[in-house]
């Protein structure tokens, strides 16, 4: 049988914090995990191209960016499985994840289910507890947390190839924390799901946040970053483009607020207003929507259809990496 990687186990060995609340007193959340100067090649080509960053204890840490852009390799680097060409990872003051009691430390989600399909639930939290030492009755009861977080109780004793794709997802969390780590990699862990399942995870996500765990969360879905975050790095072509609470990205790179609407009638005197009118179609691009709106309903105008466009993470997202396809 073929070994399973889920992160690093092979060796033998609100509800969310306000970020704005948390970094203001931000000395007091110690450096959890420094990633400096990581630098990854395969052969002509820069995967991760010497990039830097500190999480915080207890921080919730997005990293985002297009296919390709370094955010797999980077994580499979700060777990010990690659080795970076250059540059160091430190995780709560050891270096070196490729050592056995640095690696306990780590939970790891990876985006490709790390599961024994042929195995139960409780089968496989088992072994990858066994993998980290645990043993008797401290195995049972992290066996018993874990299938409780998961919500798969009920389908303890079911091989795995019998799970749904949201029941595998929730799995692949629960086997990931299963030796109680305090820090965890979240690789995509909502992707092919479906939206109770998606639900679900976000859940049992938000509680780890509330326990204080320190959290590395890779995604496509901007709104999940925007809504789980403390911080977020977005890459692109193995560089860190910007890094930085979600507000002070949207402040930055999120361009303008769009107003859109159909007026009830076209204005009478349509160079006073501001923004474009065709017709009875407007639209106006500003830094203060609801300001622009009520000075709008202040000279008169009236609408049939308004709405207005915020400025969002999928902005700042688009914004630095580009809309172009990328395959």
């Amino acid at each position: 049988m073929q070994l399973n990687l889920h992160g690093f186990v092979l060796l033998p060995e609100t509800l969310k914090l306000n970020a704005v609340d948390k970094f203001k007193a931000e000395s007091n959340f110690p450096i959890m995990i420094t990633a400096q100067n990581l630098v990854k090649r395969y052969g002509n080509i820069t995967a991760v191209n010497d990039i830097s960053f500190e999480l915080h204890k207890g921080e919730t840490f997005g990293l985002l960016g297009p296919n390709g852009a370094g955010k797999t390799t980077t994580i499979n680097m700060m777990v010990g499985v690659l080795k970076p060409d250059s540059g160091a990872i430190t995780l709560n003051g050891s270096a070196d994840p490729t050592q056995p009691e640095v690696r306990r430390q780590l939970g790891n989600a990876p985006q490709s289910l790390a599961l024994y399909e042929e195995l139960t639930a409780e089968e496989n939290l088992k072994f990858f507890g066994k993998m980290y030492d645990l043993a008797g009755k401290k195995l049972s009861e992290r066996v018993q947390w874990a299938l409780e977080f998961a919500g798969l109780i009920d389908r303890r004793k079911s091989r795995v190839s019998a799970y749904s794709g949201g029941m595998k997802r929730r799995l692949n969390l629960a086997c990931a924390l299963v030796h109680d780590p305090p820090v965890l990699l979240l690789d995509e862990p909502t992707v092919g799901v479906d939206p109770q399942s998606r639900n679900a995870i976000f859940d049992s996500i938000e509680k780890l946040i509330q326990e204080g765990r320190t959290i590395v969360y890779t995604t496509h879905y901007m709104e999940e970053a925007q809504r789980l975050c403390d911080r977020v790095a977005i890459m692109d072509h193995g560089k860190i483009l910007a890094l930085d609470t979600v507000d002070k990205l949207i402040e930055s790179h999120g361009g303008l607020s769009v107003i859109e609407g159909v007026l009830s009638a076209p204005p009478k005197e349509s160079a006073n207003l501001p923004g474009v009118i065709k017709g009875t179609y407007f639209r106006q691009e500003t830094n203060r929507p609801l300001e622009a709106v009520a000075k709008l309903a202040a000279s008169g105008c009236e609408f049939v259809t308004l709405n207005i466009h915020k400025a969002d993470l999928e902005m700042v997202f688009l914004n630095l990496t580009g809309r172009s396809l990328r395959d």
